[in-house]
């Protein structure tokens, strides 16, 4: 679904992804870690298109597509969506009418959809104006309901979001990713969905939601560290991210050092 080689994006001049290698298969979910600064978001930035992240090296292919230089509208076109960590307030576009927009050719029902995350309320407001953060990543999450897309890139999909709300959060989250895998326009081709998707986390509470499938943590800008997500988190939690480096420096499999 998702392929990426030695990809290097920098902002202003200043690099930021150092060679990224990484492959997202239809169906599957990649968990990614990695302190602030190292990268996460500026690799997601990059693959949905936005225009100060800049591909220095490497490219980016997406259902065998080469997507390394297309718009953000073609990716989204093709079926990329993301829920970003901080969205930006867009005044005089009503929400029901961006969820509408996002579901065109699909016959969606904003209402219908909205009540699932018990955000019709919303629907006359103005994107995120005066919302907080449970209600914005509620209105992420609106948009990618009616988008469907193939590929969801999730920013820190917690963030924000108090205990109350992260069940119903996290149960959108899974319904997105692990619900149905079959969509009426693609039946019709003989194909069946499958959804994937590329999940930043800090705290790890998506992961009691979703199959987490493979997991690595950016470092510096490097892909490191590849094991099972819920190993890598509770490793990170025992013993911070310094023990990357040792990985990163002798290529040593997270594993190994686990057990030493």
């Amino acid at each position: 679904m998702l392929e990426i080689r030695d990809l290097h994006v920098s902002i202003e001049g200043n690099p930021v992804l150092k060679g990224v290698n990484l492959t997202v298969r239809a169906g599957e979910n990649f968990i990614l870690f990695g302190p602030n600064g190292s990268g996460k978001t500026s690799l997601l930035m990059t693959l949905m298109g936005v225009s100060n992240y800049v591909v220095t090296q490497g490219s980016i292919r997406f259902k065998g597509v080469d997507i390394t230089h297309a718009p953000m509208y073609e990716r989204a076109r093709l079926g990329i969506g993301i829920s970003f960590q901080r969205p930006p307030t867009i005044h005089g576009l009503p929400t029901g009418k961006l969820v509408e927009l996002c579901g065109r050719n699909r016959n969606v029902d904003p209402k219908a959809l909205a009540k699932k995350l018990h955000f019709d309320a919303f629907l006359d407001r103005d994107v995120n104006a005066g919302f907080s953060g449970g209600e914005i990543k509620r209105s992420e999450l609106l948009q990618l309901m009616a988008q469907k897309p193939d590929l969801i890139l999730f920013d820190e999909p917690e963030s924000g979001v108090d205990l109350e709300n992260m069940q119903l959060v996290g149960q959108t989250v899974h319904d997105l990713l692990e619900g149905e895998k079959k969509e009426g326009s693609l039946l019709e081709q003989g194909r069946s969905r499958q959804t994937c998707g590329l999940i930043i986390t800090h705290t790890g509470y998506i992961l009691q939601y979703i199959t987490a499938h493979r997991g690595q943590v950016l470092y510096h800008g490097k892909l490191m560290c590849e094991a099972n997500p819920h190993e890598i988190l509770k490793h990170i939690q025992q013993h911070g991210y310094q023990e990357c480096l040792r990985c990163l420096s002798t290529e040593t499999p997270l594993q190994a050092i686990v057990k030493s």
